[in-house]
């Protein structure tokens, strides 16, 4: 294996993320300073500057005017699944990957979802608050099993996938929409559109990113096209529901419920007030964005992020980054270098290069090239001896974004 004499690297962690990425980093040689709060934008400016790498969860936003006043990171890392609290396409420009989270939570989510479904329909929150006030509601007028009605999934991804296969198991139909075609997992049905989806289900989750697409999906209009008495679930982004408009349709008595993990306004601690125009109508259940807030889940985003950066930091390796060429690189031979160059993908950049390399004498043992339509990330193994001498001639040509050297 080989032995790597590089810059120690500096982590910061914010918004208190599971230990398990902190101790294995540290595991790894890197210096780590873990806090639990999201602090504020002029906060994280300040803070930057003293580290190389940036780990957040979904609270912090990582704008433009962030990045651009800490072009030197190297890369962040979202512990969680979705990247739409980073400008990527304005870390991609600065030559700035980010990793996530894809898989880590799902089971979490799904579980969650499940659990509200059930509660839902039998009311029990309700039930509950009123036992805990001393009022005993024994009653089976509105309650109902899951079994044999109909879920709407919308989003098919990892865990919209994942929910199909447990909500099957208890007996439920399924059917899903999604923008991507996507293969259907057990007895469950794919529909053409989602006016279908909304129009045929029992209770309907949602399970989609926060794009421009999706902002809003859900308003007035839609929730009009679903039954009498259905029940919404929306453990994926905030902006997506229209909460005034999902207010008044549970207050109307359209809908027989609904629960929410995620809003378009959330504090940004846990001293922060929340407030929600939903509080105070009856079988709604709230949850402060804890679908993926499981000890086992976090556990495991803490170590699959902190592998990847720790990956990218000691091999250069992009896999799995969403905004970045992928690459997925071997163990650095023991008699090598590895110089890592981040450049605007415009005509010339490899011929400048080359000649670099050629005017020099070095010896390329392994090249390794992947590009997107801003960026080229490039990778040469080379001779020991020379990758100071071409690091140094790389970044300073007028193309360069980023250039670095792995020992």
């Amino acid at each position: 294996m080989q032995t790597y004499h590089q810059k120690k690297y500096r982590f910061l962690l914010l918004e208190a993320i599971h230990p398990s990425a902190k101790e294995f980093l540290q595991t790894e040689g890197f210096e780590v300073e873990l806090l639990p709060n999201s602090p504020k934008e002029s906060e994280i400016i300040a803070l930057a500057k003293n580290y190389d790498f940036l780990g957040i969860r979904s609270k912090t936003q990582i704008n433009e005017k962030i990045l651009n006043s800490a072009k030197h990171l190297l890369g962040v890392g979202c512990f969680c699944i979705g990247t739409d609290q980073v400008d990527l396409a304005a870390a991609n420009h600065l030559g700035i990957p980010v990793f996530n989270a894809p898989y880590s939570n799902t089971r979490s989510v799904a579980e969650l979802v499940l659990a509200e479904i059930i509660c839902l329909s039998r009311q029990v929150c309700d039930r509950s608050a009123q036992a805990h006030l001393g009022q005993w509601v024994k009653s089976a007028i509105g309650s109902h099993e899951v079994r044999g009605k109909t879920l709407g999934i919308v989003g098919y991804g990892h865990i919209g996938s994942q929910v199909s296969v447990l909500a099957e198991a208890f007996g439920m139909r399924v059917m899903f929409y999604d923008v991507v075609k996507k293969l259907p997992l057990g007895n469950s049905q794919s529909c053409e559109s989602l006016d279908e989806l909304l129009q045929k289900s029992d209770f309907v989750t949602l399970h989609v990113p926060d794009t421009k697409h999706t902002r809003d999906l859900i308003g007035a209009v839609q929730l009009k096209q679903m039954k009498q008495g259905a029940f919404l679930i929306n453990a994926s982004r905030g902006g997506v529901v229209k909460i005034g408009e999902l207010a008044q349709a549970l207050r109307s008595g359209h809908l027989g419920g609904a629960a929410v993990d995620v809003f378009p306004l959330e504090p940004s601690s846990n001293n922060e007030k929340f407030v929600s125009e939903l509080q105070g109508i009856s079988n709604v259940i709230l949850t402060p964005h804890i679908g993926g807030s499981t000890e086992e889940a976090q556990a495991a985003i803490g170590y699959e992020v902190a592998e990847s950066l720790t990956s990218y930091a000691r091999l250069g390796n992009t896999r799995g980054a969403v905004n970045f060429p992928n690459v997925d690189l071997p163990v650095l031979h023991q008699d090598s270098h590895r110089l890592l160059n981040i450049h605007q993908n415009v005509p010339g950049v490899l011929s400048d290069i080359t000649k670099i390399v050629s005017d020099l004498g070095a010896n390329i043992h392994a090249q390794y090239l992947s590009t997107d339509s801003r960026i080229g990330y490039l990778v040469m193994d080379m001779g020991k001896g020379s990758a100071d001498e071409v690091s140094s001639r790389v970044s300073n040509l007028k193309t360069s974004i980023q250039t670095r050297v792995l020992y």
